[in-house]
């Protein structure tokens, strides 16, 4: 029954009917009731071995030599192993939401022991001056949710096969989503800004490019740059002489 409900859930989240589980477990719904008294703490109850792997994880790496890129890595590792699943997606973006947050023991779910331990790996890697300082777990948090959504999408959009695989990934590491990788580059201390190309004037298409007189406005084709042959012929003179790159 629990395994019908994982396949389940990790198709359609929480929106999938009990009567559907029942049916994919080959028992109907009491039985559902009778082990579980409502959807959602069957829902805890499926995605709960994940999520406690994620937090365990998260705890053992925790003393790890090379804080920085553990940190990283698991990010990228959570992501790629909860993309597949609408459910385990579903819970993290649950998980530290105010609000009680029912579990099947009545108490505290692995959902919400995830984000200290993730916390706890973010310390470390700003510690160790790997990730940027002025970012916080609410703020990991967050781009972890749209990260998922995003991956999500990109899954079931066609592409070339592959065309994201290795972007920004750590050495030895997983290959991980164009979308992850635009997370974890953005989240780095030490990322690299691309200078952008200074944009050219904007021409005034009504005055003459050369002596700035009032252009006759076109009927046809391409507005006049110049008001006359004379103009023309100094705009073409000036272009000869100037430098390749700014002619």
């Amino acid at each position: 029954m629990l395994q019908a409900a994982r396949f389940a859930f990790a198709e359609r989240g929480l929106e999938v009917p009990l009567d559907e589980i029942a049916r994919r477990a080959g028992v109907g719904a009491g039985t559902v009731y009778r082990h579980f008294p409502s959807k959602e703490v069957l829902f805890r109850a499926a995605v709960r071995d994940r999520l406690r792997l994620f937090a365990d994880t998260a705890g053992d790496l925790a003393e790890a030599d090379d804080p920085g890129g553990v940190f990283f890595r698991f990010l990228a590792s959570v992501v790629r192993l909860s993309v597949p699943d609408r459910a385990v997606c579903e819970a993290l973006e649950a998980a530290g939401e105010p609000g009680p947050v029912p579990s099947a023991e009545g108490s505290a779910g692995p959902e919400l022991e995830f984000l200290p331990a993730l916390g706890v790996l973010l310390a470390r890697a700003q510690q160790a001056g790997a990730v940027r300082v002025d970012v916080d777990l609410a703020d990991v948090r967050t781009l972890l949710i749209g990260c998922l959504a995003m991956e999500r999408r990109r899954s079931v959009v066609p592409g070339p096969v592959g065309a994201d695989a290795g972007a920004g990934a750590e050495p030895g590491a997983a290959p991980v989503g164009r979308m992850t990788a635009l997370m974890l580059d953005g989240l780095r201390a030490d990322r690299t800004v691309t200078e952008l190309p200074v944009a050219g004037p904007i021409r005034d298409e009504t005055r003459c490019a050369v002596c700035g007189a009032a252009l006759a406005a076109a009927r046809t084709g391409r507005p006049a740059r110049y008001c006359g042959g004379a103009c023309r012929q100094k705009a073409h003179r000036a272009r000869r002489t100037a430098p390749p790159d700014r002619r």
